[in-house]
């Protein structure tokens, strides 16, 4: 029953005791991708663009992640980051602050293939060493049995160079939501509730008691964060809540920010849920790391406010 939900065409893996199966698939022509499935809930990665490409109901089409359709089933171009070259979507990882590398993304932390590996019941993304940071990610991708959740842990290994001062970023796109909710935690560094890095106004942007709800402007970009551990995608049939620990006192980019929002305007409709996890100083032979918990609830009514009170819920993020 389990591996009738995976759209298998070559090896697999399955692990006897969790009940988690890793195989080999086809997905949207990338012949060499991967799912992870427990049954009820299915994770894509695409190891060919570095992509978590998406994560959603066992034997659904689609999901809460964005694809760019003009980029389906085709290689990581030669020269990202050109004229012609957009986003494929899904779930990637970043070092922050991007003030350490400005613009377009480095090398192979947004613009290379990663090796796959299945061990233990998870599959583990190993890339190449960046030249320009020393640093070498392994994202390792968990569904754990039952639920209807995934986990990505993100470390970064210092392998050679100077010290350097980061901390992982991961930067999820979502498809064009309902809404996003951000809870403010008690006692925020921000007066306001959330830090506008830049574009935000009303009406994309509101407060509402000790939430922030974000709908995407369609005309603007915008980015705003706090310093919650929490943000959920709101869509018409399901939602995706993304959790992320904060450390007290830890430092982190983007003036405290452990959470952020950015809105795409049209023509490309996304929204991105990005997560920060603490800096540190690494030195050759030093790791830092960060994990995220993806949850995805089935709407149960009409009510938007009641949803969202629901899948936020203390426990929520472990009980869909």
């Amino acid at each position: 029953m389990l591996m009738a939900c995976l759209a298998v065409s070559g090896s697999s893996e399955m692990d006897a005791r969790a009940a988690v199966a890793v195989a080999t698939t086809n997905h949207l022509g990338w012949s060499d991708a991967w799912v992870v499935s427990n049954g009820q809930v299915e994770a894509v990665v695409v190891p060919a663009v570095g992509r978590v490409m998406q994560f959603r109901w066992c034997g659904a089409t689609q999901g809460p992640f964005w694809e760019n359709p003009q980029l389906a089933g085709k290689p990581m171009p030669e020269a990202p980051w050109t004229a012609s070259h957009g986003s494929f979507g899904g779930d990637k990882t970043w070092p922050a602050p991007q003030s350490l590398w400005s613009w377009p993304p480095p090398d192979v932390f947004d613009a290379a293939a990663v090796e796959a590996r299945v061990e233990d019941g998870a599959l583990r993304l190993i890339s190449g060493v960046s030249p320009r940071f020393g640093i070498r990610t392994e994202r390792r991708v968990v569904v754990p049995t039952g639920g209807s959740s995934m986990a990505i842990e993100t470390t970064y290994h210092k392998v050679s160079g100077d010290p350097v001062t980061v901390g992982v970023w991961v930067i999820t796109q979502m498809a064009d939501p309902v809404a996003v909710y951000v809870p403010v935690p008690k006692g925020s560094r921000f007066a306001s509730g959330t830090s506008a890095l830049w574009g935000a106004s009303p009406p994309a942007v509101s407060r509402q008691g000790d939430l922030l709800r974000l709908t995407r402007d369609t005309a603007n970009s915008y980015k705003v964060g706090n310093d919650g551990t929490a943000m959920l995608w709101v869509g018409a049939t399901e939602l995706l809540r993304i959790d992320i620990p904060r450390v007290a006192g830890g430092a982190y980019a983007d003036d405290g920010c452990s959470v952020e929002v950015y809105s795409n305007p049209d023509p490309v409709p996304y929204m991105e849920l990005e997560t920060l996890g603490v800096q540190r100083r690494l030195a050759a032979g030093d790791t830092v790391s960060a994990t995220n918990t993806y949850t995805l609830f089935r709407r149960q009514s009409a009510d938007e406010a009641a949803e969202v009170r629901r899948a936020l819920a203390p426990g929520g993020a472990a009980t869909p």
